[in-house]
């Protein structure tokens, strides 16, 4: 006798690394099918999902085949060429989020002027897309007289593309190396900030919208370190206020999925949106543990325009801690330190990508979730450390 299969819908997803890999999983739950368009076969999610396209996001064909047959086409990463985008718009591609929508998040100078457009509170900022307009830059440091940050327009993420400088001199030097290699810039002041939020939104393309909770993120080197959720004493009328202009942005903006909304909490406890991201986020990952519904199973209904799910914390605290490949290889295998872990913080949630070890590179993640904000972020700490570099930082001996 013949089986029926029923048909399920296909969501495509650019990019083969480990959000794809993560949506992938809340995919199998929701009984949906992911394919994604992978560099290589041994991308992290190439390496558990069936449906696998072999490709580059920056060429036409190598997308209309993965978007072949899917009733949508989104992004485990915001590099796909626009006008690649408005082509398969065009031909009656779902793409979400749209194009006109994902530039934003793909250009900080577009993005910026969006921005004081909407009301948005930014940084002062200037933006330089050739030697000839290195005089404006004289202008804002007449406004900003301090430290400034010179951002590469297009490209940069994790810290890169990011550069800091101390006066106006070296401000003009950083921007006139990019700008020699064709990179417009960037340039704003450098914010005095008490610390990193994040404000992360999801919305369908009916117009539904949910919010998690604010997050606190730790910066180190540029790159995400640790993520508190919900941020520690932010007092509920500035917690309110972020996921209010996220909700609006996600809405202004025209903006399906999942959308990330970095914020500046400043000494006087004012909020300033220093970035944009379209897609699954970094301080959205403690949702996998601590949260009624991931990022990952939430990005998947806004896209296919399922009713969204319920966004409330199910403990009062979640940490989660980014596993970093270590400057020098430890000596035990990754896998021999999850069995110490594991032996040590039975309760870690731990979430690998399958990827090689290499110096800086996120290699997993893991959660925490209790009720103590101080323990669970040293014991956090304390986890990510023994899995980066197979040493326990209060000099505590593994378990076995």
């Amino acid at each position: 006798m013949a089986v029926s299969i029923m048909r399920t819908p296909v969501v495509a997803m650019v990019g083969g690394g480990q959000l794809a890999r993560m949506t992938h999983q809340a995919a199998i739950a929701l009984g949906q099918s992911l394919r994604v368009l992978a560099a290589a076969d041994d991308d992290p999610a190439a390496q558990v999902t069936p449906d696998v396209v072999i490709g580059a996001h920056t060429d036409l064909e190598d997308l209309r085949r993965v978007a072949a047959g899917a009733d949508v086409l989104t992004f485990d990463h915001e590099h796909v060429p626009t006008e690649l985008l408005d082509k398969l718009v065009a031909e009656g591609v779902n793409v979400a989020p749209p194009p006109q929508a994902l530039v934003h998040a793909q250009d900080k100078l577009v993005m910026r002027r969006r921005l004081e457009e909407l009301g948005a509170p930014v940084p002062r900022y200037v933006g330089i897309e050739s030697a000839a307009g290195l005089e404006d830059l004289d202008a804002l440091a007449r406004r900003v007289q301090g430290p400034m940050v010179v951002k590469a327009v297009r490209g940069g993420y994790d810290g890169r593309g990011v550069r800091m400088a101390p006066d106006l001199a070296h401000a003009r030097e950083i921007a006139r190396g990019y700008l020699a290699e064709g990179i417009p810039v960037l340039l704003e002041e450098r914010v005095e900030l008490r610390r990193e939020l994040s404000a992360l939104v999801a919305r369908s393309p009916l117009g539904q919208g949910a919010a998690w909770p604010v997050v606190e993120t730790a910066q180190r080197d540029g790159i995400c370190v640790q993520v508190t959720a919900p941020a520690p004493a932010l007092p509920d009328e500035v917690a309110a206020a972020a996921q209010q202009l996220a909700l609006r942005l996600a809405a202004e903006l025209g903006v399906v999925g999942v959308l990330a909304v970095e914020l500046f909490e400043t000494s006087e406890s004012a909020l300033l949106v220093n970035e944009l991201a379209m897609r699954p986020h970094n301080s959205g990952h403690w949702t996998m543990d601590g949260a009624r519904t991931s990022q990952f199973e939430q990005h998947l209904r806004a896209v296919l325009d399922y009713p969204l799910g319920d966004t409330a914390a199910i403990v009062p605290v979640t940490v989660m801690a980014n596993v970093l490949g270590a400057p020098r290889p430890p000596a035990m295998t990754l896998d021999e330190r999850l069995h110490h872990l594991f032996a040590r913080m039975p309760d870690a949630r731990v979430h690998l990508y399958g990827k090689a070890e290499r110096p800086g590179r996120k290699i997993g993640h893991i959660n925490l979730l209790g009720d103590d904000v101080g323990q669970l972020r040293e014991r956090a700490e304390l986890a990510a450390h023994w899995l980066s570099h197979g040493q326990w930082t209060d000099g505590w001996e593994p378990h076995g």
